[in-house]
Protein backbone atom coordinates (compact mmCIF):
# COMPACT_ATOMS: atom_id res chain seq x y z
CA UNK A 1 0.00 0.00 0.00
CA UNK A 2 1.38 3.17 -0.96
CA UNK A 3 2.92 5.18 2.17
CA UNK A 4 0.27 8.53 0.43
CA UNK A 5 -2.79 6.42 0.86
CA UNK A 6 -2.25 4.48 3.86
CA UNK A 7 -3.79 7.14 6.44
CA UNK A 8 -6.67 7.88 4.48
CA UNK A 9 -7.66 4.19 4.25
CA UNK A 10 -7.22 4.06 8.14
CA UNK A 11 -9.29 7.18 8.79
CA UNK A 12 -11.80 5.37 6.32
CA UNK A 13 -11.66 1.93 8.50
CA UNK A 14 -9.55 0.35 6.67
CA UNK A 15 -6.76 -2.02 9.04
CA UNK A 16 -3.84 -3.49 7.94
CA UNK A 17 -3.87 -7.29 9.39
CA UNK A 18 -1.39 -8.51 8.08
CA UNK A 19 2.88 -7.40 6.33
CA UNK A 20 5.52 -9.12 4.81
CA UNK A 21 8.19 -10.49 6.13
CA UNK A 22 10.34 -7.23 6.37
CA UNK A 23 7.16 -5.32 7.36
CA UNK A 24 7.25 -3.10 4.21
CA UNK A 25 4.08 -4.20 2.46
CA UNK A 26 0.75 -4.90 3.57
CA UNK A 27 -0.18 -8.65 2.78
CA UNK A 28 -3.70 -8.62 4.03
CA UNK A 29 -6.35 -5.39 4.70
CA UNK A 30 -9.89 -5.71 6.42
CA UNK A 31 -12.85 -3.47 7.10
CA UNK A 32 -14.18 -4.70 10.53
CA UNK A 33 -17.08 -2.98 10.04
CA UNK A 34 -18.01 -4.07 6.61
CA UNK A 35 -19.86 -7.81 6.34
CA UNK A 36 -16.92 -9.16 4.80
CA UNK A 37 -14.26 -7.17 3.08
CA UNK A 38 -10.66 -8.81 2.95
CA UNK A 39 -7.98 -8.27 0.56
CA UNK A 40 -5.50 -10.48 0.18
CA UNK A 41 -1.97 -10.36 -1.66
CA UNK A 42 -1.07 -13.99 -1.76
CA UNK A 43 -3.35 -16.79 -3.68
CA UNK A 44 -5.47 -18.68 -1.35
CA UNK A 45 -6.96 -20.62 -4.63
CA UNK A 46 -3.96 -22.08 -4.94
CA UNK A 47 -4.15 -24.00 -1.40
CA UNK A 48 -7.75 -24.38 -2.42
CA UNK A 49 -9.20 -28.27 -2.96
CA UNK A 50 -13.13 -29.29 -3.76
CA UNK A 51 -13.48 -30.57 -0.53
CA UNK A 52 -11.07 -28.78 1.38
CA UNK A 53 -11.36 -25.22 0.47
CA UNK A 54 -9.08 -22.43 1.69
CA UNK A 55 -10.65 -20.82 5.22
CA UNK A 56 -11.55 -17.41 3.10
CA UNK A 57 -13.38 -19.03 0.27
CA UNK A 58 -15.28 -20.73 3.37
CA UNK A 59 -15.83 -17.53 5.19
CA UNK A 60 -16.70 -15.74 2.33
CA UNK A 61 -19.61 -18.17 1.39
CA UNK A 62 -20.45 -18.08 4.94
CA UNK A 63 -20.82 -14.04 4.93
CA UNK A 64 -22.45 -14.35 1.51
CA UNK A 65 -25.17 -16.35 3.17
CA UNK A 66 -25.44 -14.41 6.49
CA UNK A 67 -26.24 -11.49 4.06
CA UNK A 68 -28.61 -13.02 2.18
CA UNK A 69 -30.35 -13.78 4.55
CA UNK A 70 -31.50 -10.37 5.45
CA UNK A 71 -32.52 -9.44 2.30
Amino acid sequence: MNGIYGGALAKAGMVISAKSPDGLLPEIVEIPDHPWFIGVQFHPELKSRPFDPHPLFTSFINAAVDQSRLV
